[in-house]
């Protein structure tokens, strides 16, 4: 079995790569074939994150164990046919912690394998990857429907062990 994914690089411009891969194959082999479908050199932190159908984030699976407690996360770990068991699941991948390219990975389609196609290989290509990452905007989000932070002026006044009696 073969997966068709549709990879979209969060930018203003449109920058779409499809790639058929492997179902067998491990999230490792996906970011190896993200970074050579974007020309990236492949050498800078990565991780995936589940997500559900809004995209909303979850469970980090990074490139590397990086637990010290022995838990063996780790992209080499995780075959696509158990990441993705469906068309329409989806992940996000973010390449390089300080430059936070940010991916939508989406698997469209499962297939028999033919042996057309030699895996990974890229199968559509749509716009240019920009020279630098476009820049991300973490914002807070006020429940209470004000957006005055006023409040937190005299924060290094605050007294913690107030808290604590």
């Amino acid at each position: 079995m073969i997966y068709k994914i549709r990879l979209i690089l969060d930018t203003k411009e449109d920058v779409i790569r499809d790639i058929v891969i492997g179902y067998n194959d491990t999230l490792e082999d996906l970011h190896n074939a993200i970074t050579n479908a974007f020309g990236f050199d492949g050498v800078e932190m990565a991780a995936f994150y589940l997500t559900d159908n809004e995209w909303n984030q979850g469970e980090e699976i990074p490139l590397f164990n990086m637990s010290e407690t022995g838990e063996s996360i780790s992209m080499q770990n995780f075959t696509l046919k158990d990441v993705l068991p469906e068309e329409k699941n989806k992940l996000i991948y973010v390449y390089d912690f300080f430059s936070m390219w940010t991916f939508y990975v989406e698997l469209m389609t499962i297939e028999e394998n033919t042996n057309q196609f030699e895996l990974p290989s890229l199968l559509f290509s749509v716009g240019v990857v920009p020279d630098e990452a476009p820049d991300k905007e973490f914002k807070s989000e006020r429940t209470d429907g004000n957006d005055d932070y006023s409040s937190f002026d005299n924060f290094d006044d605050f007294d913690f062990d107030d808290m604590i009696n």
